[in-house]
């Protein structure tokens, strides 16, 4: 690449920050750039810079997993803060500290967020393996799925208390990861979305060696309550990508990636958002609708169910794609969330139409005094009145 120019005067000094400079402007393409930012307002992205303090996760010859994922976290947070409004950024760490598997899902479930993305760099055996991958949850037979949740996992034994803190769970033991094949993920469809969008630009815009998109049992994706997503952005074993992802080339061009996705996602997510005025008829006080809890109180009612969550989501439109009609459901130990509310089930059925634009995965279900019925049993029975 030759050097660019200005008022026709050659910038030799410093090339490489100068390069460094240009790939990122190409890369971001700014000419028209801010008429394709996301409108929708209040998104909240978490980026968990993996390991951190007394882990260091993998190391290769010349640096630890922690400071490269911790550096292309940063990155990434300017590049979201910088070019994308009314999206607001959430970091499970800004420092070399130890933040537990745990925590950094807590972190995202109380930030109420859109996205939780978790950057790691990946180790082999051997220094032959190259490329980017990135995960969603999921319970995987691929032996080599199971062998990197377990390396990313093991971060566990290094917290007080482990075994209480995470119910048994062993990183080592595959039957421990059982567990996961036990959990309807709910955002498995949106997490592959944006995995995908990753590897894309990963592969598109920088020419990264695409290794896919892949499902395995992390426990940092386990507990978080909205699409997340794990990348491997290269081989810390590997000395050629080692080196590349300790340069400051190559830091931007994987910020920068992953910055491009999580736009690209948002816009697609603010396109199929709900407009309100689409579900105004169904919040009408008509035949088969009601419009508040005291309406029902003592009633089997239909709802539409769009997001289960291990953490309490705050009731508000910009967490809920839109919706402004939503009722906090508690089973069991999870926190549900569903909209509408109908006495009879066929309008439930019609308004789960509307919701599914934006919840693919909505479905109708039975409440009565906010208890969770069975589904055909409510709809054998006639509603009480």
């Amino acid at each position: 690449m030759s050097p660019e120019t200005k008022n026709g005067k050659h910038y030799t000094n410093n090339i490489n920050i100068f390069l460094s400079l240009i790939i990122v402007l190409i890369s971001i393409n700014l000419q028209g750039f801010a008429d394709n930012l996301p409108t929708k307002e209040g998104f909240v992205i978490v980026i968990d810079p993996g390991h951190g303090g007394n882990d260091p996760g993998a190391v290769g010859s010349m640096s630890s997993e922690k400071n490269i994922t911790l550096a292309i976290a940063l990155k990434t947070g300017s590049y979201i803060e910088e070019n994308l409004r009314n999206v607001k950024v959430v970091y499970t760490r800004k420092s070399d500290e130890s933040v537990g598997l745990s925590t950094r899902s807590d972190i995202a479930n109380k930030n109420s967020a859109d996205l939780f993305i978790s950057i790691h760099a990946n180790s082999t055996g051997g220094s032959n393996a190259y490329g980017t991958e990135t995960y969603v949850m999921g319970h995987s037979m691929d032996q080599a799925n199971l062998d990197v949740a377990i390396k990313e996992n093991q971060v566990i034994y290094l917290e007080k208390d482990y075994s209480t803190k995470y119910e048994g769970f062993d990183p080592k033991s595959p039957e421990s990861y059982v567990m996961f094949t036990l959990v309807q993920n709910i955002y498995l469809k949106q997490s592959t979305e944006l995995a995908s969008m990753i590897q894309t630009q990963y592969k598109d815009q920088v020419g990264r060696f695409d290794r896919g998109v892949k499902q395995a049992g992390f426990y940092v994706l386990y507990k978080t309550g909205m699409p997340s997503v794990l990348t491997e952005t290269g081989f810390i074993s590997n000395r050629t990508e080692e080196k590349y992802i300790n340069s400051e080339k190559g830091q931007n061009e994987i910020a920068m990636s992953i910055f491009r996705a999580c736009k690209d996602y948002l816009a697609e997510i603010s396109k199929k958002s709900i407009n309100p005025s689409q579900t105004e008829d169904y919040r009408k006080n008509d035949t088969g609708s009601v419009t508040d809890s005291s309406d029902y109180k003592g009633k089997t009612v239909f709802m539409v169910q769009v997001v289960t969550s291990a953490k309490k989501i705050e009731i508000k439109p910009s967490n809920f794609r839109n919706l402004s009609n939503v009722t906090q459901l508690i089973s069991g130990n999870k926190f549900r969330y569903a909209t509408g509310i109908f006495t009879e089930y066929n309008k439930a059925l019609e308004y789960r139409k509307v919701v599914e634009k934006v919840y693919p995965d909505a479905f109708v279900i039975a409440v009565r005094d906010n208890k969770i019925l069975p589904l055909r049993e409510a709809i054998e029975k006639k509603p009480k009145k």
